[in-house]
């Protein structure tokens, strides 16, 4: 603080050295006056500067060092109080600037919950003529055109689950019912409603469970591997993708192995980040948004639950779900 009070007391500064020059060049000029007395003047009135500018420097920079040190939020009880003219100036300005920015932000939130609902709103309308679509679509005899449009209502459907948790993902908190969840039934219901993808390429599913249930939100939890599920059924090439559940310690492990192309070590630490597709030869693939493991991922943190992912290029990639221990939740939620 002291280098900036500086800088900006510098022209004062400057002007009483100045003074302090001319003193010495009327003493050097004119013989008459005593260099010694001028000399003396001068010390008194250079400490008397240093007095003044410590004292100065003290009382002017309180304000803004306050200033400088509150808390970065919109609370203005945290902003000392103005001593000087100028300080009022800037604390006036900065007052109504801070109240000019609640505003907007209360405006703008209020503006994005509208959206929000109105999003919601129409993903549930769209999901009636969805539903109408897939029954004529069952009625079709043509085996080839219902598989066909049938994987393509799919995509639609899961494009429209995605938005709805997408836009529900910062209400997360309020959503939450914790309770046992039956992991097979899940897991079952979720692998039937991908049956017409699977049986176009070809893709089976071997499941193996040796835990029964977990305690997590059944809603959330269906939407975790439903995108875990997707990816590895888009991914795969052939054969069938392993389901696994084991128990480590108190914890229960679910993994979801799939034998397809893989993901490159470089790629592997981000296909958690939103927005990532791939780098490398699959980028150019527009069948990606980046926002499916983004969300399993936000979704899984809201639930305690970790995800994990290995790969080896060309073979295939599992991934993990570690479910909390049971105490986790009761910390939390206060059950």
């Amino acid at each position: 603080m002291i280098k900036i009070y500086i800088k900006e007391r510098g022209s004062w500064i400057g002007f009483f050295f100045i003074q302090q020059l001319l003193i010495f060049l009327i003493a050097f000029v004119d013989s008459t006056v005593p260099f010694s007395s001028i000399l003396y003047i001068n010390l008194l009135s250079f400490l008397s500067f240093l007095f003044f500018f410590a004292f100065r420097f003290y009382k002017e920079t309180a304000f803004y060092r306050q200033l400088r040190d509150r808390d970065p939020s919109l609370d203005v009880s945290t902003l000392g109080e103005a001593e000087s003219p100028f300080e009022h100036i800037a604390k006036t300005g900065f007052t109504e600037q801070i109240e000019y920015y609640k505003q907007k932000a209360s405006q703008n939130r209020t503006e994005l919950e509208q959206e929000k609902d109105d999003l919601l709103a129409w993903v549930h309308e769209v999901k009636t003529p969805l539903t109408a679509m897939h029954l004529m679509i069952d009625r079709l005899e043509d085996d080839r055109a219902k598989a066909q449009l049938t994987y393509e209502w799919l995509r639609i459907h899961l494009l429209l689950d995605r938005q709805l948790h997408q836009k529900r993902m910062p209400f997360i908190e309020n959503d939450l019912y914790i309770e046992q969840v039956k992991i097979e039934p899940l897991l079952f219901t979720e692998i039937r409603a991908l049956q017409s993808w699977c049986l176009q390429k070809g893709i089976g599913f071997d499941v193996e469970l040796d835990t029964g249930s977990v305690l997590s939100d059944v809603k959330w939890l269906a939407f975790i591997f439903r995108q875990l599920l997707a990816n590895a059924v888009k991914y795969s090439y052939s054969g069938d993708i392993m389901i696994r559940s084991s128990q480590r310690g108190s914890r229960t492990a679910v993994t979801i192995t799939n034998f397809g192309r893989g993901i490159s070590p470089q790629d592997l630490p981000r296909i958690f980040d939103k927005g990532f597709t791939a780098t490398g030869g699959n980028h150019q693939s527009n069948s990606s948004t980046g926002m499916g493991l983004y969300l399993a991922k936000k979704a899984a943190d809201s639930l305690l639950i970790s995800i994990d992912a290995f790969s080896t290029p060309e073979s295939g990639t599992t991934f993990t779900l570690t479910f909390p221990e049971s105490n986790a939740f009761t910390r939390m939620t206060g059950m």
